[in-house]
């Protein structure tokens, strides 16, 4: 009897160490093919030919911006993922699109500072600037960070390496979708750069006209906050980066994005929000600004929209052409003269007629 006994204690301990064995095999299998292929870009550069699925911002910004081979960078919101790559160089840029939908100031000062920890120079720093998104808290991100994909902490990495989603959908089905290598000029850009996404009548159709109302807070309250965000979050980038320039850019959502503030009786405070904002880039010797917003034959134009706000890939093309000829760059010798034609744009369009011809139609 106590052999018998002996023998099966002995047996459970074979498979229990069969068992750890298997398992920690099997961990380490997991761990080594998520740090080989690292579709997340934590510890090296994509690899050779293998189709990346690149569509998470949050999660795979932080490792390109470190491990990536590039000159310069392009920051911003939804209002930028449309730039390609391979237009900046055609001005001997090596470019990394690194947008954020909805960005905050603070998500950029996070990029950024990713991008320090690469080996790479800086030569430019094109940051797409959506005004009304500088008004946030300065600590506040647009989405909830995953930190441990920005800090240097490797212990924590283990929620990287053992993530289902990450196992499934970024290494083992890409290889199966057919698409090939990744192309990283591309890498971000949305479908609603698609044709059948835009147009007038597909505008207006998801465009609920805003009632009007009568504005009663102080245009300090945005303004100061705007100023804190460039002082905290954008300040300290520019001034540690002397040698890189900035070229900051106000892209042109359509007239009727700026409807929503005229309705509102927040003109006035955007019109401050440009004016102080630009006025605070001009004090920096390495920073160029280009006002995009007062482009009259874009921002009326609804065809060339797919909502309120994004436009059709040819004007972030128009845009890159700009940055290269500086047309429609601004000084601060010109500053109201464009931010009076802008307004005079805002203010003098026929939104009426617009929705009048919406209830024509339906």
């Amino acid at each position: 009897m106590k052999d018998d006994k002996g023998q099966k204690t002995g047996l459970c301990k074979k498979w229990v160490i069969v068992f750890f064995v298997t398992l920690m095999s099997c961990m380490a299998a997991v761990m080594g093919l998520v740090v080989y292929v690292d579709p997340f870009f934590q510890y090296h550069a994509p690899l050779e030919n293998f189709p990346y699925l690149i569509d998470n911002q949050l999660s795979q910004n932080p490792g390109m911006a470190r491990n990536m081979e590039y000159d310069s960078i392009l920051l911003g919101s939804s209002m930028t993922v449309n730039f390609e790559a391979d237009w900046f160089s055609e001005n001997g840029l090596n470019l990394l699109k690194l947008p954020y939908n909805g960005a905050y100031p603070k998500d950029i000062s996070n990029i950024i500072k990713q991008a320090d920890l690469s080996e790479n120079e800086l030569k430019e720093v094109f940051l797409g600037v959506d005004i009304a998104s500088y008004t946030v808290g300065t600590e506040e991100t647009k989405y909830p960070v995953p930190e441990y994909l920005y800090d240097k902490n490797p212990f924590n990495d283990i929620s990287y390496w053992f993530n289902k989603e990450v196992l499934l959908d970024y290494i083992l089905k890409p290889p199966f979708s057919g698409d090939g290598a990744t192309d990283l000029s591309s890498v971000y850009n949305s479908e609603w750069w698609m044709v059948n996404f835009y147009g007038k009548d597909y505008v207006l159709s998801n465009y609920t006209k805003p009632e009007q109302t009568e504005f009663t807070g102080q245009i300090s309250d945005y303004t100061d906050r705007l100023l804190e965000n460039l002082e905290k979050n954008l300040r300290p980038a520019i001034e540690s980066h002397p040698d890189t320039q900035f070229t900051v850019f106000f892209p042109p959502p359509s007239v009727l994005f700026w409807y929503d503030y005229v309705q509102s009786g927040q003109m006035d405070v955007v019109m401050e929000e440009f004016r102080l904002c630009c006025e605070w880039l001009f004090q920096f010797d390495n920073v160029r600004v280009f006002y995009f917003a007062n482009l009259e034959e874009v921002i009326t134009d609804l065809d060339l929209y797919a909502d309120v706000s994004h436009h059709k890939q040819e004007i972030n093309r128009y845009m890159t052409e700009c940055f290269a000829s500086g047309e429609h760059e601004v000084t601060n010798a010109d500053l109201e003269e464009e931010l009076a034609d802008f307004r005079r744009i805002i203010d003098g369009f026929d939104y009426e007629g617009l929705f009048e011809d919406r209830e024509r139609q339906e």
